[in-house]
């Protein structure tokens, strides 16, 4: 079962080509760390800006480094379906444990338009699928019970949640059942979300704070939730400055604070304000990382 602190990996650059060096200290110092799962080529690795390359070349070093240490979960998912389908064949083909599939995002299906996406991926092979519902950037939002359709789909176990709506994990308990693995896709509601039936978080700030996040979702799901709030006290504040700019600028600019790789961005993406660094820098200070 996948659950607990999953980081959804930044992609490191360096001279504009993926810093794979980089990249490969950070996946360690993740497993090191404490880290249940990993996530690479999805939102916060910066995945529109990838080439085909790139995506299979950091999702194969993720697989190397975590040597099935960790679950990988393999950012596979587009606005096609077929490029969609594409890739989830080639997760499955290098070892992935999972596919994270995002909804279309630009073309605005509608709830079947969603459903027979999902329908096709799933029938291409027998990877499990992680149905990633992120309205705020897709700009379609997956109903819970467009949600439970998807969920009869042999190879759906489960989803990331990023509508900030803790009401859903409730809603797709009641239409689907206690076994659907429901995952956070947004840290400040995290233990929240574990309170009502989450299973854990697919996370931007365990890529800074990799130790505390997992610490936090361990305490949850043993039901210590005094803990959890005693460290999620310590993480709010990044949590909050992590999205003060556009992500993953704040997360990246975190790392660089740490030396463990550079802050560039491919454009569209660009550094994030003096503000936001102002707040990065205090968070980090607050949570103890320097």
């Amino acid at each position: 079962m996948l659950s607990g602190s999953i980081t959804a990996l930044v992609t490191p650059f360096k001279n504009d080509a993926v810093d794979e060096a980089a990249f490969q200290a950070l996946v360690e110092r993740q497993i090191d760390s404490g880290t249940h799962g990993l996530v690479p080529v999805g939102t916060t690795g910066e995945s529109p800006t990838l080439s085909l390359d790139e995506k299979k070349r950091v999702i194969t070093l993720t697989l190397e480094v975590s040597a099935g240490r960790v679950p990988v979960i393999a950012g596979t998912g587009s606005n096609s379906t077929a490029a969609s389908i594409d890739m989830h064949k080639w997760a499955k083909s290098a070892g992935a444990d999972a596919s994270l599939v995002v909804s279309p995002y630009y073309s605005k299906p509608s709830q079947e338009g969603l459903f027979r996406h999902f329908e096709a991926i799933s029938q291409s092979c027998d990877l499990p699928i992680i149905v990633y519902n992120i309205p705020g950037r897709s700009v379609v939002d997956i109903s819970p019970q467009t949600m439970a359709r998807i969920a009869e789909l042999p190879s759906v176990i489960g989803v990331k949640d990023a509508t900030g709506d803790l009401a859903r994990v409730g809603a797709h308990r009641r239409l689907i059942g206690p076994d659907f693995i429901q995952l956070s896709g947004e840290d400040p509601t995290a233990i929240g979300f574990n309170a009502e039936g989450g299973a854990g978080c697919i996370s931007v700030s365990s890529n800074v704070a990799p130790a505390l996040c997992a610490q936090m979702q361990d305490a949850t799901l043993s039901g210590d939730y005094q803990e959890a709030l005693e460290i999620g006290d310590q993480l709010q504040p990044l949590h909050n400055a992590l999205f003060m700019s556009p992500s993953p600028a704040p997360a990246k600019y975190a790392l660089s604070l740490l030396d463990l790789c550079l802050p560039d961005m491919r454009l569209p993406m660009t550094a994030p304000s003096d503000e936001t660094k102002a707040a990065v820098r205090a968070a980090m200070e607050h949570a103890g990382l320097i």
